[in-house]
């Protein structure tokens, strides 16, 4: 569905990306791994047209999508829940929700409001409290039901499990493989190795603004080198 090839990106004169070569295929869930700086949430924005890349290529589905506007690539169905949850704190749980379906996924903006309400039995409980009362765990429900009422069919999460307690990331990975289940293809971006390559079908590793590894999730679980730099084993 996803296919980046040779993307050259970064800020101003500075370069971040050298080159990224990566697929995302239609029901798969792949993990971009990598520490904090080494240009992950820099591919997410240049992927979601935030940025416009140095040079390189961005294809979903087969069309061109470089230096696309976002609002173009949210309505080809390529969606991203940002690192920070960024929830709108001021307006309601339903109205943040409802907010995800404006530029896509508006026709079915209730079955979908529904659907999300029912995979987050907690959102139901608080449609009318404002979003920014949630707890942590509750606002990262809340940012990615939100994508879901956009119809997705590619979902692009960073850093999902990013400051959620040990119990909630367990919930947020359980979460991850029921969505991918039915249906939905996902590039998980993470900072949690374990968990992303118990779930993920295949993993990159990112490191200093080029792919340093990549295969399947299985065989980077077992590779010694990623086990020695990422888990200290």
């Amino acid at each position: 569905m996803l296919e980046v090839r040779g993307l050259r990106a970064g800020y101003g004169q500075i370069e971040i990306l050298r080159g990224i070569d990566m697929q995302v295929g239609a029901g798969e869930i792949v993990a971009l791994l990598g520490s904090n700086g080494v240009g992950k949430s820099t591919l997410n924005n240049n992927i979601c047209g935030l940025y416009r890349p140095f040079a390189g290529r961005i294809l979903f589905e087969g069309e061109e999508l470089t230096g696309a506007r976002p609002e173009a690539i949210v309505a080809r169905g390529l969606i991203q829940v940002p690192e920070g949850r960024r929830v709108f704190p001021n307006l309601s749980v339903r109205e943040n929700l409802e907010l995800g379906s404006y530029c896509r996924g508006k026709p079915h903006r209730a079955a979908n409001l529904e659907r999300v309400v029912t995979t987050f039995p907690r959102l139901r409980e608080r449609l009318v409290q404002k979003a920014g009362t949630l707890s942590g765990g509750e606002q990262q429900m809340l940012a990615i039901g939100r994508g879901l009422m956009a119809e997705p069919k590619l979902l692009i999460l960073d850093e999902p499990s990013l400051g959620l307690s040990p119990l909630l990331v367990e919930e947020m990975f359980a979460l991850i493989q029921r969505l991918n289940a039915e249906g939905l293809a996902i590039l998980l971006v993470e900072q949690n190795v374990v968990q992303s390559l118990a779930i993920a079908h295949r993993a990159c590793v990112l490191e200093a603004g080029v792919l340093a590894m990549s295969g399947t999730a299985a065989g980077l679980a077992a590779n010694t080198d990623l086990r020695r730099a990422y888990l200290g084993m």
